[in-house]
This record gives C-alpha cells, structure tokens and sequence, in this order.
C-alpha cells in the first residue's frame, strides 16, 4: 500500500467533512462522531456532482443535487439502496490523515 498525505487532522473536526485531491482523484475525507476517520469518492455516483456539496449529519451523508444518501460509516447507498461509495484505506498517524488510492477507482450508478 501506498499511502499519501492528506491532511491533518486540524483541518477536519468530528461531524465534519473536506474534500482533497490525491493521485488525481477527489476524496472526501469524513470525520465521524467520536473522531473515526473515513475515505471515499468525493463525487455522487449517481451524476457526477461533488459530495463536499452536501451535507453530513451524523452518519448520513447527502448529495445536494438529488438527495441520495450514504451511510457515512461504510459508504452504502441508504436512498437508493442498490449503489455505495468506493471506499479508500486511511491511516492516522499523530495527527496526520493518510490516505491510500491504489486500485480503487470511483463507482458510478446506472441510473
């Protein structure tokens, strides 16, 4: 695995999320209550928008443009049911956020 340097930890705070680009791609980095740090697509599978657009509350993560909504903790697709997220590795090392992209590429929605 090779992990990148995202950011730091001061730059997301629990219930909060940021998006990044690493190794030419758009990750949102999610920082959950209790401070859990996750990974994923930083677009909507559904068309393509930018998921920083939205909004996170709690556990449920929303694209602004059709309401879909992501389960924050694993990426599944709450509303619609049949997508998810592509997650990504991280590692938190002191307080910098780690992330690893290789092999993982977006995942996008039939409809």
């Amino acid at each position: 695995m090779a992990f990148t340097r995202v950011c730091s930890l001061d730059d997301i705070w629990e219930g909060e999320m940021e998006s990044f680009e690493v190794d030419g791609q758009e990750i949102l980095i999610v920082c959950l209550d209790g401070g859990d740090v996750r990974a994923y697509q930083g677009v909507c599978p559904h068309q393509d928008i930018p998921l920083i657009e939205g909004t996170l509350d709690g556990t449920r993560l929303v694209c602004r443009a059709h309401q879909w909504v992501f389960d924050a903790t694993s990426g599944v697709g709450i509303n619609p049911g049949n997508c998810r997220l592509a997650e990504y590795p991280v590692r938190v090392d002191g307080d910098e956020v780690f992330v690893d992209t290789a092999g993982i590429t977006p995942l996008f929605a039939a409809s």
